[in-house]
């Protein structure tokens, strides 16, 4: 099985929908290629997310008792025409009540967009990077020493910048995956925050935006596109202070 499967099949392989052959062949996969097992990881901790999200719905157990309870004597064979009458009623006064409750829960929650969908894999790249001890693949805080590590490794080279002077010293970086593709992610550090900087080159048509700021679940998170490039920065610190970071790196892309 081969990358562009497995990323075809990943979300069957965790949702357990798949056949075990299909099973087999996507473990045996993972096991030898990095970038399809951190497409897999990053998935895992995006699904953990929705899941755990307080936009996420799951219908009362007595609404799914009652339309089981109405399907269960639909089934049953046809009484005289005015109880069938009756049953028919009581149907279509079920699905009317479904088609109600999703209509008001489509109200209140729209489905994500690509763009809410990647800003959840980036909080998830971020977070996933504090907590299973790999922040970075190279240490340093010599922008000289960080850039060429990616050279061989990613089709584009990052954009590294130097912002010790400014008080977000460089950290490292290492290789991650998002937007269905290898990345660069810079890690910076302000005080005892950490900063993750994601990078990649934009669509040919894309144009410089503007920065666009988003908070979820107590990070805030920064993009735009500038130079070809898109940038992603999320952290934990002040928005303020992310917002400084951001305007102080801008100042250095060319």
């Amino acid at each position: 099985m081969n990358c562009h499967e497995v990323h075809n099949l990943i979300d069957g392989y965790i949702d357990d929908e798949l056949d075990l052959v299909s099973n087999l062949d996507i473990e045996q996969h993972l096991q030898t290629c990095p970038a399809c097992e951190r497409l897999y990881h990053n998935r895992q901790a995006l699904r953990t997310l929705v899941h755990t999200s307080p936009l996420s719905y799951k219908a009362p157990a007595h609404l799914r008792k009652h339309v089981r309870s109405s399907l269960l004597k639909a089934s049953q064979p046809r009484p005289p025409l005015r109880k069938t009458a009756f049953v028919l009623l009581g149907v279509a006064a079920v699905l009317l009540i479904g088609l109600i409750t999703t209509w008001s829960i489509l109200k209140n929650v729209s489905a994500p967009s690509v763009d809410e969908s990647l800003t959840q894999a980036v909080l998830a790249s971020h977070i996933r990077s504090l907590m299973v001890n790999h922040l970075v693949d190279v240490r340093s805080t010599d922008q000289h020493t960080v850039k060429p590590w990616f050279d061989g490794k990613l089709d584009y080279s990052p954009v590294v910048v130097d912002l010790t002077q400014q008080g977000y010293p460089l950290v490292g970086g290492r290789l991650d995956y998002l937007d269905n593709r290898p990345v660069a992610a810079l890690v910076y550090q302000h005080e005892t925050h950490v900063i993750n900087l994601f990078t990649w080159p934009a669509a040919s048509t894309s144009a410089d935006s503007q920065v666009t700021t988003v908070t979820r679940q107590g990070y805030h998170i920064m993009t735009w596109t500038q130079a070809g490039m898109v940038y992603w920065a999320v952290s934990d610190i002040e928005e303020d202070k992310l917002q400084t970071f951001v305007q102080l790196l801008r100042q250095q892309i060319s």
